[in-house]
């Protein structure tokens, strides 16, 4: 069957509610798009939604199926949002050596509310933190994780896990801001326990949960 493709795209929507669920098809956002406090329901694969050159000012996200490794985040300009729902591999902000094409210096995030979504593995690139704010545990976010990467790796970490990499094949890019993680998915991953992570959390200062 031939997927059906739903374009948005050269126009500004305001106070509308989109529904992106239909599993047959490809939706597009983008180009010289600009929604503000509008409400999108998404329930499709990552390989169906694709985001370029869009600006989000203050809309809400409902994810109602998990998000996974969805990279596309980094070709839009978020500000003033609220993601719901759950994340897991997708990048956020500004990180312009992902790709050569104009919208990834287009990529931003700020004063964006995430508290009642489940991040895991998901990070925040070239932009501020600070701006932003996290969900609680049992997520946590490692902030400056690559600044922080010599104190980080000092003390031994449940089921061998590394909270930053700096060097080698796996290595972070040098824009990681920040990095947050599920600690019953990433407990299952290792192997280990929720309380065994929390017991090394509990000893870093720049990390939130």
């Amino acid at each position: 069957m031939i997927a059906k493709k739903v374009f948005y795209e050269d126009k500004e929507l305001e106070n509308e509610r989109l529904e992106l669920t239909d599993k047959g098809s490809i939706y597009f956002l983008g180009r010289n798009l600009t929604l503000k406090n509008c409400t999108l329901v998404l329930k499709v694969a990552a390989q169906n939604l694709f985001i370029r050159d869009v600006r989000f000012i203050g809309c809400t996200f409902e994810v109602k199926q998990e998000l996974k490794n969805h990279q596309d985040w980094i070709r839009a300009s978020l500000e003033g949002c609220r993601f719901k729902g759950r994340f897991s591999g997708c990048d956020f902000g500004h990180w312009p050596e992902y790709g050569s094409e104009p919208e990834y210096q287009f990529g931003s995030i700020k004063d964006c509310d995430f508290t009642e979504a489940r991040l895991d593995g998901c990070r925040i690139m070239g932009s501020d933190p600070a701006t932003l704010r996290f969900p609680k545990w049992p997520c946590f976010t490692i902030l400056d994780p690559i600044g922080r990467a010599h104190e980080l790796n000092s003390v031994q970490w449940p089921g061998d896990f590394r909270p930053s990499y700096v060097e080698g094949r796996y290595k972070d890019p040098p824009s990681t801001r920040a990095v947050t993680f599920y600690a019953p998915a990433l407990a299952r991953r290792r192997e280990t326990t929720e309380e065994a992570f929390r017991s090394v959390i509990e000893q870093f200062d720049c990390i939130l949960y």
